[in-house]
């Protein structure tokens, strides 16, 4: 089964230039706690509200801070016609839960979650996906923030 039959089409998407305010907003309004952030057509981050809270409340930075100061700047995307037993495999290698989904022009298209993965046949590769996400350790730390713009989450 391929990422664009269980993905979630038609993502929602921040500006850099945005407040973390107008994300937590529309984090809200959407029911999501992730968005990804575009700049000129481009995936150029992707903001979470543990950014909102762990990068801005925590440090006391106004709600009129911009995206741009908290989102997370390393990309982590997949193909839609990748194989998602191949994606379950990366989500676990890197500990993501959601990966924003570009078509071979690298054109958002949509974003694929572990909920997704759930979906149909994919069960145990979900369940096990979950497990490896949840174990302590990964590259992925709220102090770090990588400088790398994009990085395909595929092998």
């Amino acid at each position: 089964m391929r990422v664009s039959e269980v993905m979630t089409p038609g993502v929602r998407v921040v500006s850099p230039d945005q407040t973390i305010s107008e994300a937590a907003r529309l984090m809200a309004e959407i029911d999501a706690g992730s968005l990804p952030v575009g700049e000129d057509d481009r995936l150029v981050g992707m903001i979470t509200d543990r950014d909102i809270a762990v990068r801005a409340v925590a440090e006391q930075k106004p709600p009129t801070t911009k995206v741009r100061e908290v989102m997370s700047e390393e990309v982590l995307y997949c193909f839609d016609d990748q194989e998602i037993d191949d994606i379950a495999q990366n989500m676990s290698d890197v500990k993501v839960r959601r990966l924003p989904v570009v078509n071979r022009e690298k054109r958002l298209v949509g974003i694929v979650s572990l909920g997704d993965l759930a979906k149909g046949d994919n069960a145990a590769s979900a369940g096990q996906t979950v497990a490896d996400v949840s174990a302590p350790g990964g590259s992925h730390s709220q102090r770090s923030r990588s400088r790398r713009k994009t990085r395909s989450a595929s092998r």
